[in-house]
Order: C-alpha cells, then sequence, then structure tokens
C-alpha cells in the first residue's frame, strides 16, 4: 500500500519529501514538523525503489538517526536494513578504520576518549616542564578545551583566549606548545581524538580521489540533519560526499544557529545556495506548536536579523491572549513575580509543562531560593544548581562559622584551601578552637598565615553588626583572592554567581533565616522526577523541548544578551536566535520579564538597566505590556511606539526609552553624548550597523543603539 503523502503531509513538507534530486535546502522554522518531513523522505526515496545502502543520513546524535530510521521503516512496512544512518563522528570512525593505512595508521588506531585526552595534556605539560608551583595553571581539562576549541572554530589559541578566556592570555605560549605536544604524542602513538576524525576524514577525502569517487557512487542520496549546527569541516566533509552532482539534502533552521560557542557556523547553511549551484530553497512555515499570537512575536524578533532567510510562521492555532513583556522594579522582585506567575499557571497547567528560561545558568539562583522558600519543585537544565556551586558552598561556610563555631563541616570546607591543612588537620583545629588550646593554635597560626587571616576574619565578623548582606560584603572582599587561586580557570564565570548571591542577601535582615533558605537542598533525587516539578533551563538546554508556559527573565542589556555578546556584531546576532528559540519554546503562554533595576554589589545599590535590544524592537501591537506598582501588583500599561529604522526594518521601542528625536550621531565624528537613563557619556567607538559603545561615569561601558543617544 502506497504512502499517503497528501493527508499526511503539508504542502511545503511534501515539496520537500517529493523532490529527490539536486541539492534541495530546507529551512525548517520553529515547530514546523523538521523530523517528520526527514522520516517520510526516507521513506519515499525506499517506496521509489532506492536501494537503502545509497542512503545516508547525518545527525547529531546516535539517538535522533535511530528514531527517524524505526519511524520511516513503521510508515513503509519493512526494514531499511543497509542505510547508514549515524553521527558524523561515527560515520567518520568507520569510514577511517576501513583505510587506515591511507591516514598513515598502518597498524590501526585507536579511538581515545575525553579523560585519555585530559591525560595525555596533562602528561605533555610535565614533560615540556611548565607549570610547577603555579596553583593558578589551567587544569587539564580547561587545556584540552582551548585545544579543541581551537581546533573546532579553526582558529588560532590566541584568538580563542582573546574571545573567551581571556584572563589565561598569559599562558598563551604554554597552550601553544601543549597543543603541539599533544598533536605529536597523538600520532607517535596511533591514537585519534574526535576531532581528529572528522579532520582526518577531510583530509582523506580531499586527497584521496578514487575514495572520494567511490563513496560519491555509494551514497546518491545524501541528508543532514541540524545543518545548522554543523562546523567549518563538516561542511567541507559533506560537499566531498556529494560531489559537483550535489545530490544533497540539508535541513535546518539558520535562525537556530546557536551553538558557535561548539563550533558550529552559521555561514554554512546561509551559504548552501552558493556553494551548490541551483540549489532548490524550501521553507517550512507551518508551525505546529505555538499559537499565532506568540509567532507574531517571534517573527518580529527575526526581523531584525541583520543576515537569515525569510520565513514567516504561521499557525491554525488561535488565541486571543497576547504574550506579556513585564517589567518588574527590580530583578530583585522579579523572583518573588515570577513564583506568583508560576502558582497562577499551576491552576491551569501541571507544573512540568512550565518552564523559565535564562541566559545563562546563574541567573536562576534568586529564583530557585525563591521557589525553595514556598516549596516549589523544580528541575534545572544547563548550568548547575545553586547549592551545587563548590564556590557558593565556599562562601556560605565562611556565614555558617560565623552563626555557627561548631560546625565540623563548615570548618572542613573553609579551610580546603589552605596548603597543607588536610581533613585530620582540621579535626585537630577544630578541637583546639573547642577546648580552648592557645598554645596549638598560636603554632598552627604562626605555621600558616591564611589560618590566622581567616580566624581573625571570623572573629571581626561576629563583633560586626548582623546584617547579612554587609557580613557577606566582606566575606567576599576576603574570599575574591581564594576565588582566583583556586578556580583558576572559570573565575570570572563564577563571579557573576556571587554578585546574585549578594542580591539574595539584600532581601534577609536575619542571617539564620539566609542560610536555612540557601541550604534547603531539595530531593537528591529531583533530577530523576519528571512530574510536578517546574522547569529551570538555560536557553541552550531548552533547545529542541516545548512547553504549554513559559517564561523569560533578566531580558536586559548584558544578560540577555550577555555582556561579551554586545562587543561583537556577529555574536550579537547569535544572541537574537537565541531569543528566537527561547520564545518558539511556548505552547499558550509567554512572558517575558525586563527588570527596570539591577543590585549593583559594588555599591550596594540598584541601578537602571537598560532593556534588551530585542524587546525594545517589538511593536506594541505583538504584546501587553505589564508594570510592577509599587505595591508589589502587576498593572497593564497601555504602549505608545516610536518607530526607529534599523537595518532598514522598522523597530518600535516603548515610551519608556524610546529613541531621541535630537541630533541625531554622525560615525565619524564621535565626542559626548546623552542617555535618558545612563545621563552623559562618551561615545568610544562605533559598532555597525547603528550601535555605540560609550562609557557613562557611574555605569562603565555600555553598547547602545544610536538612536537611544543625544550628541552633545
Amino acid at each position: 500500500m502506497s504512502i499517503d503523502f497528501k493527508n499526511e503531509l503539508n504542502d511545503a513538507q511534501r515539496e520537500a519529501v517529493q523532490t529527490t534530486e539536486g541539492p534541495i535546502l530546507v529551512i525548517a522554522g520553529a515547530g514546523s514538523g523538521k523530523t517528520r518531513t526527514i522520516v517520510y523522505r526516507l521513506a519515499h526515496l525506499v517506496e521509489q525503489g532506492i536501494d537503502p545502502s545509497q542512503i545516508l543520513l547525518l545527525t547529531f546524535t546516535r539517538k535522533a538517526a535511530q528514531e527517524m530510521l524505526t519511524r520511516a521503516e513503521s510508515i513503509l512496512g519493512r526494514s531499511l536494513h543497509g542505510t547508514s544512518g549515524g553521527t558524523f563522528h561515527s560515520f567518520a570512525y568507520s569510514t577511517l578504520r576501513r583505510n587506515a593505512m591511507d591516514i598513515g595508521f598502518d597498524n590501526g588506531f585507536t579511538l581515545m576518549d575525553r579523560s585519555d585526552s585530559e591525560s595525555i595534556c596533562k602528561e605533555v605539560k610535565a614533560s615540556l616542564k611548565l607549570g610547577k608551583g603555579d596553583r593558578s595553571y589551567p587544569k587539564k581539562s580547561t587545556l584540552l578545551d582551548m585545544i579543541t576549541k581551537s581546533r573546532n572554530k579553526e582558529l588560532s589559541i590566541d584568538i580563542i583566549l582573546e574571545r573567551e578566556a581571556y584572563h589565561l592570555t598569559s599562558y598563551l605560549d604554554d597552550l601553544n606548545e601543549i597543543s603541539d605536544g599533544y598533536a605529536h604524542f597523538k600520532r607517535n602513538h596511533a591514537l585519534v581524538d574526535y576531532d581528529d576524525l572528522l579532520f582526518l576524514l577531510d583530509k582523506l577525502l580531499e586527497e584521496n580521489e578514487p575514495l572520494r569517487n567511490q563513496l560519491q557512487a555509494r551514497y546518491r542520496y545524501i541528508m543532514v540533519d541540524e545543518y545548522q549546527d554543523t562546523n567549518l569541516v563538516q561542511a567541507r566533509i559533506v560537499k566531498h560526499l556529494a560531489g559537483k552532482k550535489g545530490n544533497v539534502m540539508a535541513v535546518g533552521d539558520d535562525a537556530q544557529s546557536i551553538y558557535a560557542f561548539r563550533g558550529a557556523n552559521v555561514a554554512n547553511i546561509l551559504e548552501f545556495p552558493k556553494i551548490y549551484e541551483n540549489t532548490k530553497v524550501i521553507r517550512l512555515e507551518k508551525n505546529y506548536r505555538s499559537v499565532q499570537p506568540i509567532l507574531d512575536l517571534t517573527n518580529e524578533i527575526l526581523k531584525g536579523a541583520a543576515t537569515k532567510f525569510d520565513k514567516t510562521l504561521y499557525s491554525d492555532l488561535k488565541s486571543d491572549k497576547l504574550p506579556e513583556v513585564v517589567y518588574p522594579l527590580s530583578d530583585q522582585t522579579q523572583a518573588r513575580l515570577v513564583v506568583d506567575q508560576i502558582l497562577e499557571f499551576k491552576r491551569k497547567y501541571s507544573l512540568h509543562d512550565v518552564a523559565v528560561l535564562f541566559r545563562a545558568g546563574y541567573q536562576s539562583f534568586p529564583l530557585e531560593v525563591a521557589l525553595t522558600r514556598v516549596g516549589i519543585d523544580y528541575q534545572k537544565y544547563g548550568g548547575i544548581r545553586f547549592h551545587e556551586a563548590a564556590h557558593i558552598k565556599d562562601v556560605l561556610s565562611y556565614l555558617r562559622l560565623i552563626v555557627n563555631p561548631h560546625d565540623l563541616m563548615a570548618w572542613q570546607r573553609a579551610l580546603d584551601h589552605i596548603k597543607g591543612v588536610g581533613p585530620k588537620t582540621v579535626a585537630k583545629i577544630y578541637k583546639a578552637v573547642h577546648s580552648g588550646d592557645e598554645k596549638y593554635m598560636a603554632t598552627m597560626q604562626k605555621k600558616h598565615e591564611m589560618l590566622q587571616e581567616l580566624l581573625n576574619e571570623l572573629n571581626a565578623l561576629r563583633a560586626a553588626p548582623p546584617k547579612p548582606s554587609a557580613i557577606l560584603e566582606r566575606v567576599l572582599a576576603f574570599y575574591q583572592p581564594i576565588l582566583i587561586d583556586k578556580y583558576p580557570d572559570d573565575y570570572p564565570k563564577r563571579q557573576a554567581g556571587l554578585e546574585q548571591l549578594s542580591q539574595i542577601a539584600v532581601n534577609y535582615s536575619d542571617m539564620d533565616q539566609l542560610l536555612g533558605d540557601l541550604s534547603l537542598d531539595g530531593n537528591p533525587d529531583e533530577e530523576k522526577r519528571k512530574e510536578n516539578a517546574v522547569v529551570l533551563s538555560t536557553v541552550h538546554s531548552a533547545k529542541g523541548l516545548e512547553w504549554s508556559a513559559v517564561i523569560i527573565i533578566d531580558l536586559v542589556e548584558d544578560r540577555f544578551p550577555s555582556k561579551r555578546a554586545m562587543q561583537r556584531a556577529e555574536d550579537l546576532e547569535e544572541e537574537r536566535r537565541l531569543m528566537y528559540v527561547a520564545c518558539t519554546r511556548a505552547k499558550q503562554c509567554l512572558k517575558l520579564f525586563v527588570p527596570s533595576s539591577a543590585y549593583n554589589r559594588f555599591n550596594g545599590m540598584s541601578e537602571p538597566t537598560l532593556p534588551s535590544p530585542f524587546v525594545l524592537e517589538l511593536p506594541h501591537t505583538v504584546f501587553d505590556r505589564l508594570n510592577e506598582s509599587y505595591g508589589g501588583g502587576l498593572e497593564k500599561k497601555q504602549t505608545k511606539t516610536h518607530q526607529a529604522t534599523t537595518h532598514g526594518l522598522t523597530s518600535h521601542a516603548t515610551d519608556d526609552a524610546k529613541p531621541s528625536t535630537k541630533t541625531k550621531i554622525d560615525p565619524s565624528k564621535l565626542g559626548f553624548c546623552k542617555h535618558k537613563i545612563f545621563g552623559k557619556g562618551k561615545i568610544i567607538s562605533h559598532v555597525e550597523p547603528n550601535k555605540y559603545k560609550v562609557n557613562f561615569p557611574g555605569f562603565g561601558l555600555k553598547v547602545i543603539i544610536g538612536d537611544y543617544l543625544e550628541l552633545l
């Protein structure tokens, strides 16, 4: 019995399935049935008499490939035995094993896992006599991270450090030496890592014409899933396999390319029609997930993209309720309002069908505490739970010792960073402190200067006024050099979590209550539970998932988009795609939270924030705006709009930060300017096409859309 494509697929899906010859690019919008399209195309090819062994399906997970093949077999009612379906790495491994001699491994090679690679980096470092006595030296995992990022992005290590790990730049020469030593070690011992699989296959296909011709003849039909996530070497491998005929179908969504940090290059999908002549581009725009008002908002987000495939998502799912943009008074009240919203959702949805999304893992910390306090269970994806963060545990150990000097576990944690003080010594110190053995303590303090500093600090804090936020600020100042010494590889990232801890402490007047709320760790088996737990997730971890109701928090500059992304145009473009991915996770209800101010632990004050440009650009017709009142409730606000042209497109802003109608900025004449929120500042540089880096006294460096600045 033939497959009923007309009833099983919409027009665009059917066109993609039944177009079998030549290069095809399927731009699959969020929730548009991408997997269904691939599955039915597999079935259609076999139904047309194509030998399954002539089909190659490349995916990013083995599970995805297996699921597609199984579903296609179910539709056909027969086996697809012989079809090559799997990841790029598994395909590369099997091909290289058959041709090991051609890549210089006469006796074969061994594939290493991550731990093997880290061990070799450590061994190479030792053989080069690097890092001896340097406690701040990058760990073996960090050494490998820098090497593999350099390879996957095909950029030099110095560029990787400059963009992603500037605090490690003093180790650049060492990293280059270790990278070279790592490569030589692998070659000398017939070892390959996961990155090698791709680069060796690329080289083999480039240089071995008979093998290339053989594989091109065998795999007449190539399909690649999630093409927007391919890196440069993966795109080259596909081109080698497809050949001049280019009988390849790439499926993906340029607007969901969010893995540049892993090496994914959005240019691969954007330039596909240029690489493969006569490419047929098919757009899947019908969305089966979200109600139309949510899609109207996400379509507006995409309008601002500098380079993209135009598409407009639409749905048969209707709703008379617009997404909401909520303006809490501060990031401190945001957590409370989100909890209130979750409790409201609980009346309509199961808790596991509600998600709170954020740009970075640390941003959920205040919310985790607030949820724990009211007894709402949660599961967290991406980043780590607040209570699991080692640096948070470090700081809390000091607070615990201020309240309770008999807390042995806290002593063990607090003394952990002092060299030469192990568990046995901690037990002796603990006993001496509580028995009043001043002689032993004097000896230990003389031997360990840092112990004396810690004890003096704890005594001073116990005598200080018991205001949690003030005590915490002093603890953080004491802990800062320890943080840098103990976590040299990623202390800038951990710093953000400590700032969130400061923000949480501001809401407490009692240290016991603060520690109690922070120590309620919940069920240790919580990660296994799916039911009745609200989902907290980074946007990256949420890709591919969906919920009935979605809340996105911290939609302000320096948080979403992230501070680092504001410095480079291509990074800001990826942040826009992250915003699109976040919003398209919602099926029925979407709420965006934009705190109007944020706590600055350096001056102990809340300072005005600048709403995310992705929110400012939204026309008022696609959302309802709610402002937090000083009484704590939410009030609906009628928004006025001011239109401004960006990238030749119309964008809109609320009246809170509308663009200046005064003197426009000439990029060739940079000087002083004025901003409604941040006041007077000096323009440092122009960021194409219409942004400016401005240094505002008291606020630091900001990247601002030109329309919101007045030239002085």
